[in-house]
């Protein structure tokens, strides 16, 4: 229903009907990463009307969560005023009361809202009100950043922690035991913090870690002692937010250290795929520390002249065929697609045979609750399909014809290996693949100049329409392909091959792509070098020269 619908009904109510009141949640995001958010969190913006946000990442962090359309919700900024200047907390509470009189609300807060947060502030403006709230936990970045830095902050034999806000009026004489100490605002006062626990009787070589931006890909710790800390951090420009942890349990970072340590964290990843098919691929890349960035080059389109599919199905539903050969998933799409056109279902498939060239295609024929007869059991390609193809037997077969709906692209390899085994085919253009239009400037700027760490491709056709409309990738980017087809596509065009998938698989690839980024990360560790991502690379022997 759209608010003109909801006007009009409320219109249509008695005259003495009293209306609904509004509602807050007041709901945590957690201290970065989306998947920290609860499925609480993320239903109730599904369902809010209007959010008021706090960080100005949290506008991002809803889109990619839910659709913002012309009926809502409406997004209102919680961290500043109309003419650009920070709320204050009362300000921002005189907000969210505004809106929590008529709307749903969601208040996005960073981590939770009642830890080292307004929440409570802002609930009792609700209470004094009269508008009704509720508290949606989060988790608060005092334990997140520290777990992503692998660093507990308790131990069986570490078992107090204190958090503490740091400021001019801390006094720093009742933290000189040994428990844990977690720090909040910290970065800018460390010098005096540091020097102020060592006088109060810690040890100098207490352990400190400083973790900033945690939970995110952009996530960096630097971990020293407190006679160092101030030296270090400057060294390796630690700004906030940041926290830090000061203690023994410090020292455990050295063998629990699990999310900075991921085999591709924090490298920006190409994917060039339709937009329909990058799903998978990036949440695969993301989940081994990686930024993918989908730039489509390929726009899947129907076919120009339709008559010839539309006389296909209709030879399928008349028992024209005994095989259906599926290529791709774009060609299980095309014909589901124009089944559901004829009004069609999956019955019409009784008796006909299938088959899928690969484990993904026969998925998508899954979904469509169909079984594929005939998957490769070698090598998932169109020569893997033939390799065990049954040949045509006069006994067995009472028909000797097969439907393969197909890409615009030739398959003449295939249908001549059909012809061979005595089959007749019909090979028919189910949809075209058209070359998508360029990315925007920075980014075609950003593969030129080798700002990408890596790039992903998934067929020839992405190789080619890459290199068309965006330019040849940078000779430091890693280049991985799917298969031998691709990789001789992507050496055509002046690409050096580094990761080749074992299998033509998705996601076999993308664990390729990982496991070449674990042995870099180990041949770096192993010759005493830092950590760096491919995109940092080290300045030529002409920019040295030319730096002189």
């Amino acid at each position: 229903m759209t608010r003109a619908q909801s006007a009009k009904s409320e219109s249509d109510k008695p005259k003495d009907a009293r209306p609904v009141r509004g509602w807050v949640s007041f709901v945590g995001s957690g201290p970065g990463d989306p998947g920290l958010m609860t499925m609480r969190a993320a239903e109730l913006l599904r369902d809010a009307e209007v959010i008021v946000t706090e960080a100005p990442e949290h506008a991002a962090l809803v889109r990619a969560l839910i659709p913002l359309t012309e009926d809502g919700p409406i997004l209102v900024d919680g961290g500043f005023g109309e003419d650009g200047q920070p709320l204050t907390h009362a300000a921002r509470a005189r907000v969210v009361v505004k809106h929590g009189k008529k709307n749903r609300v969601v208040r996005l807060m960073t981590g939770d809202p009642f830890l080292y947060a307004s929440g409570p502030e802002e609930a009792q403006a609700c209470v004094k009100a009269g508008v009704g709230f509720e508290i949606v936990p989060g988790v608060s970045s005092v334990s997140a950043v520290p777990a992503y830095a692998g660093i507990p902050l308790t131990t069986k034999d570490h078992r107090e922690v204190a958090v503490v806000t740091c400021g001019s009026k801390v006094d720093w004489t009742q933290y000189a035991d040994d428990r844990t100490l977690v720090l909040l605002s910290g970065v800018g006062t460390i010098g005096e913090t540091a020097a102020a626990l060592i006088a109060a009787g810690r040890s100098a070589d207490t352990p400190v870690a400083m973790t900033r931006v945690g939970t995110t890909t952009e996530q960096s710790t630097v971990t020293s002692t407190l006679a160092d800390i101030a030296a270090d951090a400057r060294a390796a420009r630690i700004a906030p937010p940041a926290i830090t942890v000061i203690g023994k349990v410090v020292d455990l970072r050295q063998t629990l250290s699990w999310f900075e340590t991921k085999p591709l964290f924090g490298w920006r990843v190409l994917v060039p795929r339709t937009k329909e098919q990058a799903g998978s691929l990036s949440r695969r890349v993301r989940e081994y520390g990686a930024v993918p960035e989908e730039v489509p080059t390929i726009s899947v389109e129907p076919p120009r002249n339709p008559l010839q599919m539309d006389k296909a199905v209709r030879g399928l539903v008349e028992g024209r065929y005994e095989w259906i050969a599926f290529t791709s998933v774009n060609a299980v799409k095309a014909v589901r697609e124009k089944f559901e056109e004829y009004g069609l279902d999956a019955r019409a498939f009784s008796g006909l045979k299938i088959a899928a060239v690969g484990d993904k295609t026969a998925e998508a024929i899954a979904a469509w609750g169909l079984r594929a007869d005939l998957v490769p059991s070698g090598e998932q390609s169109a020569a893997g399909l033939l390799a065990d193809w049954p040949p045509y037997d006069e006994v067995l077969d009472p028909i000797n014809r097969v439907f393969l709906p197909r890409a615009d692209i030739a398959t003449e390899n295939l249908v001549a290996g059909l012809v061979d085994l005595g089959w007749e085919c019909d090979d028919v253009t189910a949809y075209r693949t058209v070359r998508a239009t360029p990315p925007p400037a920075e980014t075609r700027d950003a593969i030129k100049a080798g700002k990408f760490d890596a790039v992903v491709f998934t067929s020839s056709s992405t190789v080619r329409n890459l290199v068309g409309i965006a330019g040849k990738p940078h000779p430091s980017t890693i280049i991985a392909v799917i298969g031998p087809a691709t990789a001789k596509t992507a050496e055509e065009h002046g690409l050096r091959v580094d990761v080749l998938a074992p299998v033509p698989d998705v996601e076999v690839l993308v664990d390729a792509l990982a496991d070449f980024g674990a042995s870099r990360r180990l041949d770096l560790i192993a010759a005493g070098e830092p950590v760096t991502k491919p995109s940092e690379r080290k300045p030529t022997a002409r920019r040295k020269a030319r730096a002189k």
